[in-house]
């Protein structure tokens, strides 16, 4: 799987570049709600060059036939409805997110929507920043271009069901406009492959300037963790965990790369295939989250809270499976009632003591739910009377709060960050300004 490489003349695979111990993070103190880069401290540097873990990949030149195979032409039919999209097919350094009809495996995880930038590349993370560009992408060619320079520029997508195409056709980049277009597309297949196909490629990538946009062809993925600044805030981290790095030098006109995903331990479902698998390496078992994983994934902040790393240590299987008949078996009713629902507390014991303030919960629930009841009526007789008054001042001025509480935003051209807008109109023809409704 590592000696897989280019079947162009080359017999080295396109390995990452090693990352450097002091990688950037994303942080965003809650309170604050700025975005910060920091330096990812030493302990928690995880960013590798490609171990072949997630994915292998092969790269195909010009003279490759594969490379003719890989490409989806869109303006086949038979491949399905092909948008234009509006709003990035004019716009410069903006994101929209767009949902699809499969569940998409990346890393493992399986994604049902994603983000398209006009930057050349697609953003995969749940949670929307402006740099976008940072991590948890997937990137055929990542670069500062601005379709709104030309009407010929488009960035248009598909989806049929079994595969999900973005290409950027003919988009330009500043201050290389005389150089000329490119053509390529990304397409997500239902399997999990990945494939990266360039048409137009007017340049070699090595001389496009990363000044004002990174410029990168790869694969990324990242967690989110939370940690405690302070007594009153707590800081968002997001820590890019594996990256793939494909040579820039070896993309040219009608060239190609192609992506297979290598089994993860999350497709595991049960204690014994997770720890005995032969696919899969490092794995352990959370059997307070009934999940297998080896800690470095998006779902890392619930392997934390609950304690998954030391609860594993040295456990097998049939120490759960032991644990669960002896506790089925042994306890009385009277403490019977376990919850795992706290992070961290792996379970409670009803006792005399706590029964004796049941009764006092019990009159706070049924306080609650009156009080939830009585707002739930007010809100209905609010709806009603905007529903039958809509002239009248108040109910207007909810209608326009309303229209006004998502507003869009767009950048100036200096910006290193993006912004998503809403995705709204598909044709080239309705140009779509992207500014405060």
């Amino acid at each position: 799987q590592q000696r897989e490489g280019s079947t162009e003349g080359d017999s080295h695979p396109h390995r990452a570049q090693r990352s450097s111990s002091g990688h950037a993070m994303m942080s965003r103190a809650v309170s604050g709600g700025g975005l910060t880069i920091d330096t990812l401290p030493e302990n928690m540097t995880r960013v590798v060059e490609d171990s072949g873990k997630y994915y292998t990949w092969r790269s195909f030149g010009p003279k490759d036939r594969r490379t003719q195979d890989l490409w989806v032409d869109m303006n086949d039919v038979r491949h399905g409805q092909v948008r234009v999209h509006g709003i990035l097919s004019n716009s410069y350094k903006q994101a929209v997110r767009v949902a699809l009809s499969f569940d998409f495996p990346f890393y493992g995880h399986y994604l049902r929507q994603i983000i398209i930038a006009t930057g050349g590349f697609i953003f995969t993370g749940d949670i929307t920043h402006r740099m976008l560009t940072t991590t948890q992408y997937i990137a055929p060619l990542m670069a500062n271009f601005d379709p709104s320079y030309s009407k010929d520029s488009t960035v248009q997508y598909l989806d049929n069901g079994e595969v999900f195409v973005v290409q950027w056709e003919k988009v330009i980049l500043p201050g290389k406009e005389s150089e000329g277009a490119f053509t390529f597309q990304a397409a997500l297949y239902k399997t999990g492959t990945i494939t990266f196909s360039y048409r137009d490629i007017p340049l070699s990538l090595d001389v496009i300037s990363s000044a004002e946009h990174p410029v990168k062809v790869g694969l990324s993925d990242a967690f989110m963790v939370m940690s405690s600044q302070s007594p009153d805030a707590q800081q968002q981290s997001i820590y890019e965990y594996h990256r793939v790095e494909i040579d820039i030098t070896k993309i040219t006109s009608y060239s190609a790369v192609e992506f297979t995903p290598l089994p993860t331990c999350l497709q595991h479902d049960s204690c014994e295939l997770c720890l005995s698998s032969n696919q899969t390496s490092g794995c352990s078992w959370c059997h307070v989250l009934q999940r297998c994983s080896d800690g470095m994934d998006r779902h890392r902040q619930e392997w934390l809270d609950y304690g998954c790393s030391e609860e594993s240590k040295d456990a097998t299987c049939e120490d759960y499976s032991r644990g669960d008949s002896s506790t089925g078996s042994s306890i009385t009713p009277e403490i019977e009632e376990v919850t795992f629902l706290t992070p961290l507390q792996k379970g409670y014991v009803k006792t005399d003591a706590s029964t004796k303030s049941e009764g006092l919960a019990n009159t706070g629930v049924i306080a609650g739910i009156a009080a939830a009841l009585v707002l739930l009526l007010v809100l209905i007789l609010v709806a009603l009377y905007i529903n039958y008054h809509p002239t009248v001042t108040s109910p207007l001025y909810l209608i326009q709060r309303r229209k006004n509480y998502w507003p869009s935003w767009k950048f100036q051209k200096q910006q290193p960050g993006y912004t998503e807008v809403e995705g709204e109109g598909h044709e080239k023809d309705s140009i779509v300004e992207a500014g405060p409704c």
